[in-house]
Order: C-alpha cells, then structure tokens, then sequence
C-alpha cells in the first residue's frame, strides 16, 4: 500500500465559510479517481462530541450509524462521498484530554511529567494515522489563531516531520471581504491568516480564496505572493446558490491531479460520477421549527429536500403559530406551502404551535412528514382532537399529564448524564406492508434507520390509539413500522400524513437522497397538477 498520505485542510480569517464542503468535495473528487480516501472532522472544543450542543449556537448533531453524535461536518462527508461515517471520522478535543488524563491515572506514562508536548501531540498524532485509508482529508475546525486550535496544528506539523513532507498536502481555506467604500477585495486579513500559520510551522501548498463574488486576478496575483504559494495553486471560490457544484469546479481546476502530483499517486482519470439537481421542482415545503439562530440547525432535512429536487425549506417559527386566534387562521397562514416538516427537537418551547399545525394539516388534508418529536406531537394531537383524551401530552413537557400517551424510555429513567446516552445509532425496524410507509420502501420487509431520542410512544399503555394493517379503523392511528416501539404511524386517507421516529434526513446522499423526502416532494407535485 505504501506510505500513508495526508491532506490537511485549515481555515483563516472567520469560520463558517466552508472548509467542510470543501474538504467534502476534495474527498469526492479524490475517490472517484481511484484513490482509497477517508475524512477526520478535528473539532477543537472540549465537549466529548456535540450531543449536548444548542443548535442555535452549533448547528445540527448529525448521527452516524454506530450511534456517535458528531459536527454537521460529518454529514456533508457522508453525502458527498457516498459512504457513512463512525465516530472515527470525529476527534475533539474533549476526547483527547480525557484519553491522556485517563492514561496518566492509570500511570502508563511511568511517572513523566505529562505535556502538551509530547503527550497530547502524541495522542492526536496517533488518531489521524489510524485513519483507514490510503489519503486521509484532515479538516482542523476554527481558524488558525483560536487558541484551543494551537495543539492540533503542532501535531499535524510534528506528524509531517515525522511521516515526510512529501506525504502531506496543507491547503488553507480562507476568506477575503470586499469593501463597498473603496470598491475592492481587502486581503490584507488573508496575509496575516497566512502568517500565523507559517509561524506555526506550516506552510500552505494551496490557498482556496472564499469571497462573496469572483475576484478578480489582480488580487489573488497578491494573495499568492504574500501567501509563498504559487499562483497556479491559489482558487477562488466565491459564493454559489448550490454548493453541490463544488466538486465539478474542483474537478475541472485539477486539483485532484495537483494533488496526485505533490503525494506521488497514480489515479485515474475516469471522469467525476457526480449527479445531483441542476434545477429545482416548483414545491414549496415549510419547516415548523423553534431553532432559528442558523440554517445548519436543521441542514441535513434541508439538503434531504434539495438533494430531491427542491429549494431550500422555508422556517415556520412554532411560536409564532401560538399567537393565531383561531385554527382557520393558522390554515390561511400554511396555506402558502406545498407540504409542511416537523422535525426533531428538545424543550417545551414552541410545541403547542407544532401542534397546531399538525391539526390544521391532518383536517385540511395538507401534507405533512414529523420527524421524532415531530411524530411524537402527531400523537399527541391525535390524542387530544381525535381520541378524546383530554390533556393528553408527553411527560417531557408535562410530568403530570392525565394522559402520557409520549413517555421516557424505561432504561433511561434510570440514566442521569446527558451526553451519549439517548438511543442512538441505527435500529433495525419491521415495516408492515399494504401500508403508505412500504411503498414508499418499495415494499421492503425491514430497515435500520438511525435514531435520536430519550421519549417514544407509550404503546402499552394507549394501544387504543392505534391500529394495524389487517384492521384499519378511521378513528385510529395507522402503525406502518415497528420494533421495540412504534417506528412510524400514518392516516391512510389522507394525501400524506406520516411520522417517523428516526431521523430519515442523516441517510441521503447525493443521488440517493432519502424516499421519504423523495415520496413527500413527489405528493406535493401530484397535489399542485
């Protein structure tokens, strides 16, 4: 196999501009020309991993399939490249203090004084060469300067000394503003960028140039040379409606063959097996949400709904639809999209306002998908408006609901920490056929979908609520999958009511997104003929 090879990728000025996407495209671009790749999110932060993260501040907890709850980083790797994720794909810092502090408690540093350096160095060092792959893509969170980022970068140059060289690839991605009262792009941010990093050790092979629009080449002529990188190896990047048209750039920059080049491997030139969306369906889909500080909140159920054609979802503030009067007035208000979303969620904030919408939707015949809570609270209203039962609820949000028809797992009643202790992970689920759910599966018999969740429905003790296929009953809620628990419910005579309580929106990728997202954009165009 030879030498492992590394591509390391910083980032410079401010965060959020992408390094993830492009780390995501580079990776892709890399497979689809024979190269044995993987990816590592470095996340400098000391939480163990973002599970117990707001995602107003933080964005999405995207889970993989073994159950690990990681950045949203590790959901556009899984969709542009095709293939899932561990939690091997995810370091923090968190995880690295807590694997030296538990090795000098169990003394297997024979009395030295533990350091940063060597010790902590050593054991990220150890993490990225145990990435199973021929190319690793390293993606270092933050900006270089972040004082909790410090020690990574001095690993990953420790690790280049080590390994050689010649077998690592640094590319800093970084950010250039432009300045409307002098009518130019300001790089003087970029340099210094770059000047940090050189002192750290670390001189950049490539500069990817964030911008809002296209630079012009006077500017990246100077980005090049106060950079130390040469001019052919410096790209621009500027702002697109669509970020799945980053790997065809790429592709058709060549820098996959540049990169080839500098870590002496052979690829092929097979062309870039990249399909996704060129244009958008005329569906207009509404997400009732509650976290509106950022769109990477929800980004892996709204790249599900892009990735199967449509334009990004539209976020209904929950609260918002509590302060309506009346019903007809929430009707008149959702009457502007072509399907609604519940999504997942915490917390009691908003919830009666979901609530609302799912009784609008059920009696109006609006289309609608709940995803977790968002199936949870189709049972609830259900309750309430169909079945009777007064005040029913979930005792997450009222402890001493009459009716607790949402309850808390038996085994995690017992539990008392937070962080990776819900049901996490895939889940193997039994769909029953002659149901809406198993043609949307294409009359699949089973499953495994992947999970996020301490509540579930409390089928015990309210088995009245539901029915079976052999036996549906119009006053009943429909359970088209199970396993331990109800997996999914759905009204049979209506144009598309289903929730779900597993999270579809982690399994799309691009050219595969998930049927479900597939089946509710499908309805909403049916509905619109």
């Amino acid at each position: 196999m030879g030498a492992k090879k590394f591509v390391v990728i910083t980032g410079g000025v401010i965060s959020g501009i992408g390094k993830g996407i492009f780390a995501a495209s580079t990776a892709r671009i890399l497979k689809d020309s024979g190269v044995n790749v993987n990816t590592l999110k470095i996340d400098p932060y000391l939480n163990v991993d973002a599970g117990t993260m707001n995602p107003n501040q933080h964005g999405e907890v995207f889970v993989t399939d073994d159950g690990y709850e990681a950045d949203l980083d590790l959901g556009h790797y899984e969709r542009f490249l095709g293939q899932n994720m561990t939690r091997f794909n995810n370091l923090t810092a968190g995880q690295v203090y807590w694997s030296v502090i538990q090795k000098e408690r169990e003394g297997r540093f024979l009395g030295a004084t533990v350091q940063m350096v060597p010790h902590v160095t050593e054991e990220i060092k150890s993490r990225i060469k145990a990435m199973d792959a021929n190319v690793g893509i390293v993606e270092i969170g933050g900006t270089v300067g972040d004082i909790e980022g410090e020690i990574f970068l001095e690993a990953v140059r420790e690790l280049s000394l080590e390994m050689g060289r010649e077998n690592f690839v640094f590319i800093h991605v970084t950010f250039v503003p432009y300045l409307k009262t002098t009518n130019e792009f300001k790089t003087k941010p970029t340099q210094q960028s770059i000047q940090l990093l050189r002192r750290i050790g670390i001189q950049p092979d490539f500069l990817v140039v964030r911008s809002e629009s296209p630079m012009e080449a006077g500017s990246l002529d100077k980005v090049a040379l106060f950079g130390g990188v040469p001019r052919s190896r410096v790209i621009n990047l500027p702002d697109t409606n669509n970020v799945y048209e980053i790997p065809e750039k790429l592709y058709r920059l060549g820098l996959h063959q540049s990169i080839a080049e500098m870590l002496n491997l052979k690829i092929e030139d097979n062309g870039l097996k990249w399909e996704y969306p060129k244009s958008t369906k005329p569906v207009r889909i509404a997400l009732i949400g509650k976290y509106l500080g950022t769109d990477d909140a929800y980004k892996s159920i709204f790249e599900s709904l892009i990735l199967a054609g449509v334009e990004k979802p539209f976020v209904v503030d929950a609260e918002h639809l509590e302060e309506f009067e009346r019903d007809e007035d929430v009707k008149r208000y959702l009457s502007s999209w072509d399907g609604l979303i519940i999504p997942g969620g915490f917390g009691k904030r908003g919830i009666e306002g979901k609530i609302r919408a799912i009784k609008v939707a059920r009696e109006e015949g609006i289309l609608i998908l709940g995803i977790c809570l968002g199936m949870q609270l189709m049972v609830i209203e259900f309750a309430r408006n169909v079945a009777g039962l007064e005040g029913a609820n979930s005792t997450e949000f009222d402890p001493e609901t009459p009716h607790p028809v949402i309850d808390l797992m038996e085994e995690q009643k017992k539990i008392l920490k937070l962080g990776g202790t819900m049901r996490l992970g895939a889940q193997w689920m039994k769909i029953f056929p002659q149901t809406r759910l198993s043609r949307i599966y294409r009359d699949q018999k089973e499953a495994y979908e992947r999970h996020r969740h301490r509540y579930e429905v409390n089928y015990e003790k309210y088995r009245e609520l539901f029915c079976t296929p052999e036996e549906v009953k119009p006053d009943k809620l429909l359970i088209s999958a199970m396993s331990d628990f109800v997996e999914a419910i759905e009204i049979p005579d209506h144009p598309f009511f289903i929730g779900v309580q597993y999270h579809p929106e982690y399994k799309s990728k691009v050219g595969e997104p998930h049927p479900l997202f597939v089946a509710l954009v499908e309805a909403a165009e049916r509905k619109g003929l």
